[in-house]
């Protein structure tokens, strides 16, 4: 357990707030599967439609959350948009996620 006695209440509850907010970000499906698709590698949004089965206009309205949130950021090139992951934390917790339940040898169990 970290240690937390040199943090005041007014900086873990900052720190809880953006925790949250990440998290908030990562529990809807199709914004998890995109962040996973994108902690791979840089994608555009047809990439991303073909890869995920996920149509317009939900995909645009879900990159547009992860936009807000600043957990991807774009590029253009031409006509294209390429999303990548922009938040170093975000793409720790998705490799904390894959270790747990896309990896084989974290996705044993004994239940």
């Amino acid at each position: 357990m970290p240690d937390t006695s040199a943090l005041n209440i007014a900086q873990m509850r900052a720190a809880a707030e953006r925790a949250t907010a990440l998290l908030r970000a990562l529990a809807h499906e199709d914004r998890l599967l995109l962040l996973c698709q994108l902690s791979q590698q840089e994608l555009c949004v047809g990439e991303l439609e073909a890869q995920l089965d996920l149509h317009q206009p939900m995909l645009s309205q879900q990159l547009g959350v992860l936009r807000r949130q600043a957990l991807v950021s774009t590029r253009r090139d031409g006509k294209r948009i390429y999303y990548r992951i922009a938040d170093p934390r975000a793409l720790a917790l998705l490799q904390t996620l894959y270790s747990l339940y896309c990896d084989e040898r974290g996705t044993q169990h004994d239940d």
